[in-house]
């Protein structure tokens, strides 16, 4: 059978599409032609949209994984019970908040955690700017992200082209990963971006049979040529995830946690215990850094919440799997008797 390479595009569940990569003119793969459905080994959910992969044809519309290339990263969320895949091998996360309706600093938090774990550029986008009445309480919330370097673009995406016309030169030529909440304006800031989203959203729709739940399906879209590419040739792209209200980081180690704190970095070591978890250690460094306005104390908290998220996570695993050895050694027992 014929093998290729080819570009994960959409998921929904188990539920893959994908595209042939071409070369183009400028050297540069892109993904080109009909849609492909994928089947995964035992219907595994192994699959992230952004996956390049070698595929294998298994009738005129359908193929199989043969192999997934290794990823230049990937981006996930997890509790104690499971993990849901957001996307790979992206360039940069866009962090999507509003005005109105108010979004959860928690995530937005825990999103760019998310990043600095993953080594991947964040962008925050404040939508909804013509809406005035919660503009300063949101600017409040942001305002430690922004002092810690982190770029924030303030944009409305129905009211204001021109917003949204001076992020084209960050987005160009990278690929660009929508993460935020429900009702923040994702998908207004992709039809603003790509002119035929929303052709695109209604095929894979049919393709992938998710009915009514598009936005339970998680999509890549290029960018428009008329763009031009960016300094690397390529013309980049977004992909638009699912909304959400939560974003577990249960996966993470405290020493991952703390060296995914960009203000926590130039302190660490500088604690009176090695193993401070910056909890109620005397001397400790990140505190009195706190205590200084150095770092927000949100900032802490959410360290603190994660730490505990991590343990409880631990302990339910822990749980689970000491019931699984009694039940089968109960079993084990009748068998035998």
């Amino acid at each position: 059978m014929e093998s290729f390479r080819a570009l994960l595009t959409a998921s929904y569940g188990r539920h893959y599409l994908a595209q042939r990569l071409v070369v183009d003119a400028f050297g540069n793969e892109s993904p080109t032609g009909p849609l492909i459905q994928v089947s995964t080994p035992a219907k595994q959910h192994i699959g992230a949209v952004g996956d390049r992969m070698l595929l294998e044809m298994t009738s005129a519309d359908q193929a199989r994984i043969i192999e997934i290339e290794p990823r230049q990263n990937i981006l996930y969320r997890s509790d104690a019970f499971k993990s849901k895949i957001i996307a790979s091998n992206v360039d940069q996360i866009l962090v999507v908040l509003a005005t109105q309706p108010a979004f959860s600093p928690d995530l937005l938090g825990r999103a760019v955690v998310a990043a600095e774990a993953n080594q991947i550029e964040l962008r925050i986008l404040l939508n909804k700017c013509d809406l005035q009445d919660n503009l300063v309480h949101a600017r409040k919330i942001i305002e430690p992200y922004a002092r810690m370097g982190y770029p924030v673009n303030e944009v409305s995406a129905k009211f204001d082209s021109t917003s949204l016309e001076q992020l084209r030169p960050v987005l160009a030529g990278k690929v660009s990963v929508f993460v935020g909440q429900s009702g923040m304006g994702k998908s207004s800031l992709l039809n603003a971006w790509v002119p035929n989203a929303a052709a695109l959203t209604q095929e894979y729709s049919v393709r992938l049979d998710t009915g009514k739940h598009t936005t339970t399906a998680c999509r890549y879209f290029e960018l428009p040529t008329s763009w031009g590419r960016g300094d690397n040739g390529k013309l980049g792209a977004l992909i638009d995830s699912p909304g959400f209200q939560e974003f577990g980081l249960a996966h993470m180690s405290v020493s991952e946690l703390q060296h995914a704190f960009r203000e926590f970095k130039p302190l660490l070591g500088q604690c009176r215990f090695h193993n401070c978890t910056h909890q109620s250690e005397p001397d400790c460094a990140v505190r009195l850094a706190v205590d200084k306005n150095e770092i927000a104390p949100e900032r802490l908290a959410l360290f603190k919440q994660l730490i505990s998220d991590s343990k409880i996570a631990d302990t339910q695993i822990q749980g689970i799997s000491q019931a699984k050895e009694r039940w089968s050694a109960l079993t084990t027992k009748s068998s035998k008797r």
